[in-house]
């Protein structure tokens, strides 16, 4: 009998252990992957990046400087550059034709048409009125000059012959950095008064937050209108814009440390803080290292969207006379110019700088938003 054989199985192979890498990310990090999803909210922030780019450059992008007029030129519609002529030739670089004016027997309003006899080229990075890029640093280049005799007016000029063009690009420089600059002032307020009254709490907190109230309980316009008509009529350019600045920050600053005070609210009784007191942690230290990182996010956020408010109300007030005044130039100044019905039939393009605005204003808003869901800690 031969002796029983048992089947001894295969010995298992080791499997190796799999090596899981494990990606790590900041919260900056996630917020700036998720507000890459929004693709409404990168086209803004290109956009808006562009439009801060011009108002850097305007003195160069523009072929002319905010106070040059024109007499000959009053009142004239958009008289833009041609890469075709009337012929139906091709030009490079382009060209425009000459003005002429006449008066109309009816109206008495200067008619502007083009003389076709006159031709002048458009010359690119061509010498022009001098002026400092930055305010510092003397130049005369500008992107493009018309031939001496020639002019270019891309929007149309105003009643005193200045070119529309030319004063949008200057205009901005004052709207888009008053409603940064405020927005900025608006955040250095707002939260650190706001994280002092939620970190506190007590008779501080119900200091903090009666005042908060006060401010609150104002409308927001009539505010500005009140505040913006304290400031001295012989002010020089420069101390109005300051002003008015501040103006826009004192009324936005009290809802910003409304939103910030709940968050400290929430933060300052958490595991980690309460650790930190332990440790024998300051209190400045612990407001510095472990409440403001928690709360910066939702504070850029709020203080994005409140960019849009900023912007607007330094146009209204400006629209109304009651904020930048001449000759220093804003968005509003060159709104207030077509305020009249009969201004606006006879010279309806005095009103493309609404465009600007309208797009700036929605583009903060888009960027805003996606900020928020960005930093939204629920979001996938």
């Amino acid at each position: 009998m031969s002796e029983q054989q048992i089947a001894i199985p295969p010995k298992a192979e080791e499997i190796p252990a799999a090596k899981a890498e494990v990606a790590v990310f900041s919260v900056t990090q996630l917020m700036w992957m998720r507000f890459r999803r929004s693709r409404p909210a990168v086209a803004s922030l290109a956009f808006l990046g562009v439009m801060y780019l011009i108002a850097v450059l305007a003195p160069f992008l523009a072929p002319y400087g905010v106070r040059t007029t024109h007499e000959l030129y009053s009142g004239t519609p958009p008289h833009p550059m041609r890469i075709v002529d009337a012929e139906g030739q091709w030009h490079w670089p382009p060209i425009v034709y000459g003005l002429e004016r006449n008066i109309d027997p009816t109206t008495f309003d200067a008619v502007y048409t083009e003389n076709l006899d006159h031709v002048y080229r458009v010359r690119w990075f061509a010498r022009g009125e001098p002026y400092r890029l930055l305010g510092v640093i003397p130049a005369e280049r500008h992107l493009f000059v018309p031939e001496e005799g020639g002019v270019v007016f891309l929007l149309g000029t105003d009643r005193l012959g200045r070119d529309l063009f030319s004063r949008i690009l200057f205009g901005a420089q004052v709207s888009l950095t008053v409603g940064l600059l405020g927005v900025l002032i608006s955040l250095a307020l707002g939260s650190f008064i706001g994280t002092m009254s939620g970190f506190y709490g007590g008779a501080v907190d119900s200091i903090v937050q009666r005042v908060v109230e006060v401010l609150l309980a104002f409308p927001q316009i009539p505010l500005w209108l009140a505040l913006a008509a304290a400031v001295p009529a012989n002010w020089s350019s420069l101390k109005v814009y300051f002003g008015i600045t501040l103006v826009l920050s004192i009324v936005n600053w009290a809802g910003l440390s409304r939103q910030v005070r709940a968050k400290a609210l929430a933060l300052r009784d958490m595991d980690f803080v309460t650790a930190a007191r332990l440790a024998g942690t300051g209190d400045a230290r612990i407001i510095a290292r472990h409440l403001l990182p928690n709360i910066i996010s939702h504070v850029l956020v709020v203080a994005t969207l409140s960019i849009p408010s900023m912007i607007l109300g330094e146009t209204a007030l400006s629209f109304l006379g009651l904020g930048i005044r001449p000759p220093m130039t804003s968005w509003g100044v060159l709104l207030s110019e077509a305020q009249y019905t009969r201004v606006l039939m006879r010279q309806p393009w005095l009103i493309t700088p609404v465009a600007f605005v309208i797009a700036v204003v929605i583009a903060f808003n888009f960027v805003g938003d996606g900020l928020r869901d960005a930093a939204d800690p629920y979001a996938t």
